[in-house]
């Protein structure tokens, strides 16, 4: 063995390492297709090295979004940073997984990995002397099986935000999810019931962007396995009852300049510093483009359109829930977590393009030095169409249609996503509009059928 490592690096050798020690027989090689679906490939440990070395290739046009069929030869190489073992998988022999980036024969990276649309991201801000930061607060809901078409699903739970209850199925969930979400690396920092029917969230720790979206991916994997393990279903759909609150994926973001967070300020008015004021009025100015990205699908925009604490104006505020982006209020001491929070993506999103076009929006902001309009702590909801109208309040995108015509007008997300995923996501989100608008709803045939 120590021959065969004489060549590779130390990660990649504590990767070859571990699985001898192990006993790992399988390696799952995971990626993303551009709606953010994850993909697996198993490989044996024999074959690792080799995959290390020179990638392992895959026919790119049987992945939605990846490649035409005449340029369909691309290589995933893992990253050996990302190795952890399964533990949902039993412990001997064991199962790992590592995420990958995809390549095309000649070396170059692919320019439909969803993965490397964020780490072209990162290199921008790296560029400008920044490291960003992300913190999703990530819900989900939790139903009786089987689910079944036609039928409505059934919450586990009729518990509401923050009840407890001993002994519940919803508290055993979380904390079983925690545990494997811990053993591979996973850093929790809250989880409590939301207040739906069946309706959780989990916050992962607040991480490099390129982290987090490999966490997220690694989360909803778990979560999905812990469910079925106790004979249930996990679902992130953002809104599933009509009488409920849907599920959001609250972001937190801020950008460090090495040890330094960009956005404090000691000597601004609410601490937030110039950097921190036009990376809001960046998200700000772009909200309604990247809209298509943070909530990308027909049912996304039921959530949005719900009221609550799911944002439909485009506006900042410190205390106003009701905003697209909020401030927290400045805790001293905490210097280090100044910050702000989009609140309009949801957890079905990609997040590798979810953070790719949240932080092109706000490093927009920061090169053009936009001003940031003054924040609003009055609950849009509670304002009239002419009242938001005299404040210069601008509403999100209403549908998905809306959404992605908006998308489809913008050079930022042109610049962010590059040609080809983003003239594949147009083509792939308009078919979905158009699938969608002609369906008869049952709400129709009821509403209408028995009058017309």
């Amino acid at each position: 063995m120590d021959g065969r490592l004489a060549h590779v690096d130390k990660q990649t050798e504590f990767v070859l390492r571990a699985i001898e020690e192990r006993d790992v027989r399988f390696v799952r090689m995971w990626f993303t297709d551009v709606l953010g679906f994850l993909k697996s490939v198993a490989v044996a440990p024999a074959e690792l090295e080799g995959a290390f070395a020179e990638g392992m290739g895959f026919d790119g046009s049987a992945i939605e979004g990846f490649a035409r069929v005449y340029e369909s030869d691309m290589l995933a190489h893992p990253d050996p940073a990302t190795f952890q073992v399964l533990p949902w998988r039993d412990s001997s022999p064991a199962t790992a997984r590592m995420f990958c980036d995809i390549t095309m024969p000649d070396g170059s990276p692919s320019y439909a990995d969803p993965r490397y649309v964020l780490k072209r991201a990162l290199k921008k801000a790296a560029d400008l002397g920044f490291t960003f930061y992300t913190h999703p607060e990530v819900e989900f809901f939790l139903f009786k099986n089987p689910i079944k078409a036609g039928k409505a699903p059934v919450p586990v739970d009729q518990s509401g935000y923050f009840d407890h209850t001993p002994q519940s199925l919803g508290s055993d969930f979380r904390r079983r999810a925690i545990t494997m979400l811990e053993q591979m690396g996973i850093s929790v920092e809250y989880s409590h019931h939301e207040g739906a029917p069946g309706q959780q969230e989990i916050d992962l720790r607040y991480a490099d962007a390129l982290s987090t979206a490999d966490n997220l991916m690694t989360f909803r994997v778990v979560v999905k396995e812990v469910a079925l393990s106790q004979g249930i279903h996990a679902s992130f759909m953002p809104k599933p009852f009509t009488e409920h609150a849907g599920s959001g994926m609250h972001t937190h973001m801020s950008l460090f300049e090495g040890d330094t967070n960009a956005f404090y300020d000691a000597s601004a008015e609410h601490h937030l510093s110039k950097i921190g004021r036009y990376f809001i009025a960046g998200l700000l100015r772009h909200a309604a483009e990247i809209t298509a990205v943070t909530n990308q699908w027909t049912n996304s925009y039921k959530r949005l359109a719900g009221g609550g604490e799911a944002p439909s104006y485009i506006c900042w505020g410190r205390n106003n829930r009701s905003a697209l982006v909020r401030v927290p209020m400045y805790q001293p001491g905490k210097e280090m977590a100044t910050r702000c929070e989009l609140r309009c993506p949801d957890p079905s999103c990609n997040p590798y393009l979810t953070f790719a076009a949240m932080l092109h929006a706000g490093l927009d902001g920061i090169e053009h030095g936009y001003d940031i309009p003054e924040p609003m702590e009055t609950n849009l909801y509670d304002l009239t169409p002419e009242e938001r109208d005299e404040r210069g309040i601008e509403q999100l995108p209403e549908t998905l249609g809306e959404a992605i015509e908006v998308f489809a007008g913008s050079e930022l997300m042109r610049k962010a996503l590059g040609d080809h995923i983003f003239e594949r996501y147009v083509e792939l989100k308009r078919e979905e509009w158009d699938e969608y608008r002609v369906q008869v709803t049952q709400w129709e045939l009821e509403k209408y059928l028995p009058v017309l």
